[in-house]
């Protein structure tokens, strides 16, 4: 089993405590790996950034600090590649997005253009309730013409239920088959009809392998905005928050969200043994000879639960 293959197995995807019995060690006969069992990872979706705000791509293992809890982990799993991924838009159509959302469905246009052809998406326009883009019988797709009909679905009215499309694509994210999980919402940050709470669907976040970007779109008189939520989702799954000054600047936005997806590291670790559930807080520093200034965005936390042993 070639590394790239075992990694996928493993649902490499962001931080998360996966219940997993295997473990990778490479085969010193060979360049494959071997699986072992009675093992617990804990897999980090990273972007790295210079002090100017590019990707940097070209890293090792070695330029990669991890610590959980204040404790040193050693890095076990290492990939670089531009893994496909299952990934939702998740489309704010509630009456205050109407006057932005030409601008928005051409934005999200360009964001399944920049992708990697071999992803698999789905679209969840929500105003009161959520409603899938996509036919009924199609789960995903890779198909622009199918996928830009999805967006073009919903109709812009009513009250805004962010919460229950969260909730909703990270459901649907369960079904995918790719390795990596993202989310992609574009809304005003504003809640108002949902039937989760917050707190339900932050906690469905901690215990999920989904990275979220999020792009806040909204007047400074807004009565609905919220960027603090649209922050909050993003700094906590490792994503990136937007906040384009006009609609205008939707375009290149989504551009940057397919870039960054398509260049992010996976880092891998085996999580210290614990008893009962806990919210584990994780720290990731990187560095690089001849480089200042790089920063790592990934997991800060994730929800370790403890694994009953077979009887």
């Amino acid at each position: 089993m070639k590394r790239r293959s075992a990694i996928r197995n493993l649902l490499v995807a962001g931080a998360v405590s996966v219940s997993s019995p295997f473990r990778l060690w490479p085969d010193t006969k060979s360049s494959e790996y071997i699986i072992h069992s009675d093992v617990r990872l804990v897999l980090l979706d990273v972007a790295v950034r210079d002090g100017a705000g590019a990707f940097v791509a070209g890293l090792s293992k070695d330029n990669f600090r991890v610590t959980e809890n204040g404790k040193p982990q050693p890095i076990t799993i290492f990939a670089a590649d531009d893994i496909p991924v299952t990934v939702g838009i998740l489309l704010d159509e509630s009456r205050s997005m109407a006057a932005k959302r030409s601008d928005v469905l051409a934005a999200a246009q360009t964001f399944i253009q920049e992708s990697n052809r071999q992803d698999e998406i789905f679209v969840l326009n929500f105003n009161d309730r959520v409603m899938r883009g996509l036919p009924d019988s199609v789960l995903f797709s890779d198909n622009i013409d199918q996928l830009r009909a999805a967006l073009y679905r919903g109709i812009p009215q009513g009250r805004t239920a962010l919460n229950d499309a969260i909730v909703a694509g990270l459901k649907q994210l369960q079904e995918g088959k790719r390795d990596k999980k993202t989310l992609v919402l574009i809304s005003d940050g504003g809640d108002n009809a949902s039937k989760y709470k917050r707190r339900e669907m932050f906690d469905m976040i901690e215990s999920s392998l989904a990275t979220i970007y999020t792009i806040g779109l909204y007047d400074t008189d807004d009565p609905d905005r919220n960027p603090g939520i649209l922050n909050a989702l993003a700094r906590t799954t490792g994503g990136t928050a937007y906040f384009p000054p006009d609609p205008e600047s939707m375009i290149p936005v989504c551009r940057a969200i397919a870039k960054e997806i398509r260049a992010r590291y996976t880092i891998g670790y085996s999580a210290p043994a614990g008893i009962g559930s806990s919210l584990r807080h994780i720290d990731l520093r990187v560095s690089a000879p001849g480089r200042s200034k790089l920063t790592a965005h990934s997991r800060s936390s994730y929800r370790y639960d403890e694994i009953e042993k077979p009887k």
